[in-house]
């Protein structure tokens, strides 16, 4: 246990200000991430320093497609999350509590030499929800950029403003899941509210974090064109049309074992949708791609990386210019 970050006295409770469930604890009670504790009238994570996954990983598993493209990184994850998606593919780790998984005793120092060690591009908040583990984030964070390491978050952009201000200026990327763009959903799904999502990505921009978005697909649920519209005018007019967009297949997974998975014909549908709308890069993610999964210039239209898994190739780039003089938003070494 380590004292956290982000908390504040309220009639004799504890109130986590790390994201806006802002939980209130009792003596002893555990918020809804299950690793932030009332001890004794201060607030503790179990999360800090106690991952239960550290490997390498290729960047475009994230996915991040335009932040070091062909890169590796390593990535670290620990139990909990502060949302309740039934859909959710990391169920067994993100709804655990502490004691039920094994976990590991690391430092931040310890995960940042093995990061150098095995050459990594730098170092992924993944898996699970990182905003849970913020104070682990920062500490680990700061030795990576002393050793020159990039750093990621995966996330769901569920977390207050204070808590952006501190730990995104540690944060080089991000993926953040928009699962929606319905307050309906957010609410009956996931047990969270679209607007603070919404306004969290902003703020995260805003701080320089290069971002990338995923939006699971699922059938019959969140799928229809208005939606999906609503959803890419809000991209344009906030995050930019550069903004890289992944559309990924759901599978049937912990409370939504009663659905299908999504079918290609339907990412093709919502790809289609953003592209046509103004987005420039499109892909999907989940399924088989033939070309869906590729970069091209978003002027001309030349292919600029080629994707096949998590094979990459480079072509027809100088920095981030293509051969015709365009500049894309890629980020590479």
């Amino acid at each position: 246990m380590k004292q956290a970050l982000w908390w504040k006295s309220i009639n004799h409770q504890v109130q986590c200000e790390l994201c806006p469930h802002r939980c209130k604890l009792a003596e002893s009670q555990f918020g809804l991430c299950n690793v932030r504790q009332n001890r004794g009238g201060q607030l503790f994570t179990s999360a800090y320093g106690s991952p239960v996954a550290v490997q390498m990983d290729p960047i475009e598993k994230k996915p991040l497609y335009h932040f070091y493209p062909g890169s590796d990184i390593l990535s670290v994850g620990t139990i909990g999350c502060n949302l309740f998606c039934e859909f959710c593919q990391n169920w067994d780790i993100a709804r655990a509590k502490p004691g039920e998984i094994r976990s590991q005793t690391v430092s931040p120092g310890k995960i940042v030499t093995a990061a150098v060690n095995y050459n990594a591009m730098g170092i992924a908040f993944t898996y699970n929800e990182p905003t849970i583990f913020g104070e682990y984030v920062i500490d680990i964070a700061r030795l990576a950029h002393e050793s020159a390491l990039k750093t990621v978050m995966v996330t769901n952009g569920y977390i207050t403003p204070q808590a952006i201000a501190d730990i995104y200026p540690h944060i080089d990327a991000a993926n953040i899941d928009l699962k929606s763009f319905s307050a309906d959903f957010y609410r009956r799904y996931c047990k969270g509210d679209l607007q603070a999502v919404l306004e969290a990505i902003i703020a995260i921009k805003n701080q320089g974090t290069f971002l990338e978005l995923t939006t699971l697909i699922i059938p019959g649920v969140n799928d229809n064109e208005t939606e999906t519209l609503n959803m890419i005018h809000w991209i344009l007019k906030n995050l930019g049309a550069d903004t890289p967009l992944h559309f990924s297949a759901f599978h049937p997974s912990y409370k939504m074992t009663y659905l299908d998975r999504t079918p290609k014909i339907t990412l093709d549908r919502v790809r289609n949708i953003a592209l046509d709308n103004g987005i420039h890069y499109v892909y999907e993610g989940n399924v088989m791609t033939a070309d869906e999964s590729n970069t091209y210039c978003r002027s001309c239209g030349r292919l600029l990386i080629r994707r096949e898994g998590y094979q990459v190739e480079l072509m027809n780039l100088r920095g981030n210019v293509c051969v015709c003089g365009a500049r894309n938003a890629i980020i590479l070494a």
